[in-house]
């Protein structure tokens, strides 16, 4: 689970000239100021928390955007990049699948909890503490795994996020946000899973080339599942984000249009979402390919990752506009967007 800040109104009353008028004076600029502290606090509708559950939960365009600094709204603004953001609630989606439920909890100790029906999986992100100093609100999370309603999974990385959120405008913002992880360097599991992820992989049937081995072109070495799936991934938030900032034209099915960077302007032709080698299509022994769109404006796509002849028996990897990606043993396209198993 990086970032952004701004400040609010502090409220400094009429002192000056309060000594002239003496101790009564004083005594009721005072008042006053309490007064119009006590309104302002009233006046805001949501909790910290809520305001937090709103920004990265809610399925409405613009509630991310609005509880961003309003600095930082200007800055994206006048980037052009704001248009991007406001289609933020389609990532929500992605935690509310067919397998997996999605709960959010405005008090109490959990702040939300996911949940894969197949697997049986919990995911819990749990409040470690709050500490509200006026107008400001820092909200301490950890996160917790369970499976089938077991013991807490212990992992290697154990990430603790804080998230500063400050009054601004009659709402809360999210100011800042803090990450810290922790390693175990001398943890057993922690030990036994880097030194297995170092040994060399070979897939049956097959062996794993060398990098710059003759006949296999630059950037096409075999990369393991998780830098196949990172680049899925890659292109899936391009895609929602493309389809935020040109909706007339919705989903692309030309990687290329996804890609630009180097020069002149974002447009739906080079919308500089992604690298030049992804936007290639073959990337760690895989062919990306996109598919399927309509339109305009297309609502639909398929993305697919199929094993070149350098990585024959790998699986192949499959996703839609849903952004759950699927996979098949087989290694056939058609296969994994019919029938594919959801890559947890």
């Amino acid at each position: 689970m990086r970032r952004i800040i701004v400040a609010v109104c502090a409220l400094l009353v009429v002192v000056a000239g309060a000594w002239v008028a003496g101790a009564w004076a004083q005594q009721t600029v005072h008042r006053i100021a309490q007064t119009t502290t006590a309104q302002e606090t009233a006046d805001i509708s949501q909790t910290p928390r809520q305001a937090l559950i709103e920004m990265f939960f809610s399925k409405t365009p613009g509630d991310f955007v609005k509880h961003l600094p309003m600095a930082t709204r200007t800055a994206l603004e006048k980037s052009g990049n704001l248009a991007a953001l406001q289609g933020y609630s389609l990532l929500v989606s992605q935690l509310q699948t067919q397998t997996n439920s999605l709960q959010t909890f405005e008090t109490g100790p959990v702040l939300f909890v996911t949940e894969n029906q197949k697997t049986g999986q919990k995911v819990e992100v749990t409040v470690a503490s709050e500490a509200m100093r006026g107008d400001r609100d820092d909200i301490e999370l950890s996160v917790r795994v369970t499976k089938n309603g077991g013991e807490a999974q212990q992992t290697p990385f154990m990430p603790q996020m804080t998230f500063s959120m400050k009054q601004e405008s009659q709402l809360w913002t999210l100011n800042e946000i803090s990450v810290t992880v922790h390693v175990p360097l001398a943890d057993p599991d922690f030990l036994k899973a880097i030194t297995e992820k170092m040994k060399p992989t070979t897939t049956s049937g097959s062996f794993a080339r060398p990098s710059g081995t003759p006949g296999q072109a630059p950037g096409q070495t075999a990369g393991s599942d998780t830098l196949v799936l990172g680049a899925m991934r890659t292109i899936l938030t391009a895609e929602v984000t493309y389809f935020s900032t040109y909706p007339t034209v919705g989903f692309t099915c030309t990687l290329s249009n996804l890609d630009g960077f180097g020069g002149g302007q974002p447009n739906e032709h080079q919308a500089m979402l992604i690298n030049s080698g992804l936007a290639s299509g073959k990337r760690y022994g895989f062919v990306f390919t996109l598919s399927g769109c309509g339109g305009p404006p297309a609502t639909s796509f398929h993305l697919t990752a199929v094993p070149n002849e350098t990585t024959i028996g790998r699986k192949v990897f499959c996703a839609d506009q849903s952004a759950v990606i699927r996979s098949s043993d087989d290694g056939k396209a058609a296969t994994c967007m019919a029938s594919g198993t959801p890559v947890q």
